[in-house]
């Protein structure tokens, strides 16, 4: 009796029969389909339509953000033309006629109304004092507040990553201890108050550092680190607890098994799948750096979208304190 030419598995009958499986002689079939693992069909419109949902429920929320900001503005105690003058004497009738030449006697819907109808075109107005345009003064300013920003991401994600994947390999020593100790600290820490002692340690204590001002690395390192310390606590913390978790997985059991080195295990087959929500938190973390950046360049006095949005509220200035504010959420929500 002759040996069987195959063994009945599944493979066999599929080499045998020229196709995955099926009778013996049958033809392979060559109507094209989905390739195995690629994306399901009407994957890109789905997402298109996602996307478009998201744009549109944005509009919304932006005329709310630009409405509350215009009548807080506007509702705060005080004449901005009496503000303007200072302590030069002004009669009430010339107080009246630059009212009526800004537009500020008429009523608040109706302001409102202009300022929305030439936002849409474009057109953001002119800062009551200056008189400049208000996009060229946010355009002026924003590289400054662009290159603190990233300066602080970078410096949040580089020490927040470092302390998280420290603690997550010495879980449970004094490193895990002082990271976590850190991370606490961090978070608790308003802006505010780590930029005056950063001031007063570095810069008048030991003076290491410039303390105010723009220009070169030196005045930069200061408010960058009090910029991205609390970002860099919530990443430490994030970065170690999905460690852990890939850490107990079994491909990193089976990779040290297999006698790979620490450090392979680590960077190429733990990091790689911890690193996932964290890439989603930098993008929340690079609002919240926006938003800070108002305080850290008001008290390290560096030129600034957040200083400018400071200055124009103090001083009442309507168009320039409206639009940084409605910008700054715009970006954040994204």
């Amino acid at each position: 009796m002759p040996w069987p030419r195959t063994c009945g598995c599944t493979t066999c009958r599929s080499r045998s029969s020229g196709g995955r499986g099926g009778a013996p002689g049958a033809r392979r079939s060559t109507r094209p389909g989905r390739p195995v693992g690629g994306p399901p069909r009407g994957w890109g419109t789905a997402m298109l339509r996602y996307i478009i949902q998201r744009l549109l429920q944005l509009i919304p929320i932006l005329i709310g953000i630009s409405l509350l900001t215009f009548l807080m503005l506007h509702l705060i105690p005080g004449d901005p033309v009496l503000i303007f003058a200072g302590d030069k004497p002004m009669t009430e009738e010339r107080a009246a006629e630059i009212r009526h030449q800004l537009g500020l006697d008429r009523p608040l819907w109706v302001q409102y109304g202009d300022y929305a109808a030439h936002a849409v075109r474009g057109d953001l107005g002119r800062g009551l004092r200056s008189q400049r345009p208000v996009l060229d003064s946010i355009l002026e300013v924003a590289p400054g507040t662009t290159q603190l920003t990233l300066a602080a991401l970078a410096l949040a994600t580089i020490l927040g990553m470092t302390l998280g994947i420290l603690a997550a390999l010495a879980r449970g020593t004094w490193l895990d201890t002082a990271a976590m100790t850190f991370a606490i600290l961090g978070v608790s820490m308003p802006v505010f108050y780590s930029s005056l002692l950063m001031i007063l340690l570095f810069s008048f204590t030991l003076g290491w550092l410039p303390a105010t001002g723009q220009g070169g690395v030196a005045r930069l390192v200061m408010p960058a680190t009090a910029l991205g310390l609390i970002s860099a606590a919530v990443l430490a913390r994030l970065v170690r607890s999905g460690m852990l978790a890939v850490l107990r997985q079994e491909y990193v059991v089976t990779a040290r098994a297999k006698g790979l080195a620490p450090r392979v295990v680590v960077l190429r087959h733990a990091l790689k799948n911890a690193l996932i929500p964290t890439i989603t938190m930098l993008g929340l973390q690079l609002g919240a750096l926006l938003g800070g950046a108002v305080v850290t360049e008001t008290i390290f006095s560096r030129p600034g979208v957040g200083r400018l949005a400071v200055e124009a509220i103090l001083s009442r200035s309507f168009p320039l304190g409206t639009r940084p504010s409605t910008r700054g959420y715009a970006i954040n929500d994204d």
